[in-house]
């Protein structure tokens, strides 16, 4: 999967993942017929339409093998994909707490229930220490699927104490940031972790370590305002949503009608926000060979 690196640049794999025929990818004509043919659960892609297996869905880092389109991963299959190997998970002790007792049309624990158990992971962030082929390295990412990987105290929690451990075994810090911002159920609690993040961030740069920021669909709110935008250097993947306000917001505040590719990650890059667009097969030789260059490693 190796390939040059130009920066400016949508990079595409040069590995053959996308060609057609791949076993367990149909193009449907009529959708439930197609399904019934399946022996296992089946993935629709949002782009094309085409049925892919889970299997296949997986195989290809969810990556569509038809059209391309890249589909969004859960944090922990991003992480255990990434990394080559994975010695250990951070942040577990941490757990969230209701100190407003916030209310909305459910109580703030339980709408914590629900995403525990629609995504199986304890928040929405997921830290993970391991290897980058030879690299040591230690990576994060947001799972949206839990309340919009939306950040509160323990999502800052969680990425502090990867940032101070990253320090300690002076390792570079990776993270795949997706979210819709601030918990708006924690209230200032959750701002502060703005600040906090950021501060952690600041004392990797004092200590010359790197910190990649991977943007992917989507990226919003506080997030976008702290962590996702102090990186050494910011990757995107293909049309990813990257922004602070939404689109529907801004074009209420200004009154205009905001054009397509606004806020995609290639508009991102025309006007010079973000360093690269890399496609997800390149991701990980790309993020190895940046890092390495930044750590003056062999």
């Amino acid at each position: 999967m190796s390939q040059e690196v130009k920066t400016g640049k949508i990079l595409s794999p040069s590995t053959p993942w996308t060609v057609r025929g791949v076993p367990g990818i149909h193009i449907p004509d009529e959708q439930q017929a197609l399904k019934a043919t399946f022996t296992e659960p089946t993935i629709e892609c949002p782009e094309c339409h085409a049925l892919v297996t889970r299997t296949a869905m997986s195989f290809n880092a969810y990556v569509c093998p038809q059209c391309d389109e890249h589909l969004k991963m859960k944090a922990r299959d991003r992480l255990t994909w990434f990394l080559d190997q994975v010695q250990a998970e951070l942040g577990q002790e941490f757990k969230a707490k209701d100190p407003l007792k916030f209310v909305d049309s459910k109580a703030y624990p339980d709408r914590m229930t629900e995403a525990q158990k629609k995504t199986g992971e304890t928040e929405a962030l997921v830290v993970m220490q391991g290897l980058l082929k030879d690299l040591p390295v230690m990576t994060c990412a947001f799972e949206f699927d839990f309340m919009g990987g939306s950040m509160g105290t323990v999502v800052g929690d969680r990425f502090v104490q990867a940032a101070e451990r990253a320090i300690e075994l002076r390792q570079p810090l990776i993270c795949f940031a997706a979210s819709g911002g601030a918990r708006m159920q924690e209230g200032m609690l959750s701002l502060m972790q703005m600040a906090r993040t950021s501060a952690a961030i600041q004392r990797m740069k004092e200590q010359g370590l790197p910190y990649i920021v991977v943007l992917t669909h989507p990226v919003y709110g506080g997030v976008t305002a702290s962590l996702a935008m102090l990186g050494d250097v910011h990757i995107a993947e293909p049309k990813a949503m990257i922004g602070f306000a939404g689109k529907r917001v801004i074009e209420q505040t200004v009154r205009e009608t905001l054009e397509e590719p606004f806020q995609r990650a290639e508009y991102l890059l025309d006007h010079g926000v973000i360093d690269q667009i890399v496609h997800r097969h390149a991701l990980r030789d790309t993020v190895y060979r940046i890092v390495t260059k930044l750590m003056n490693l062999p």
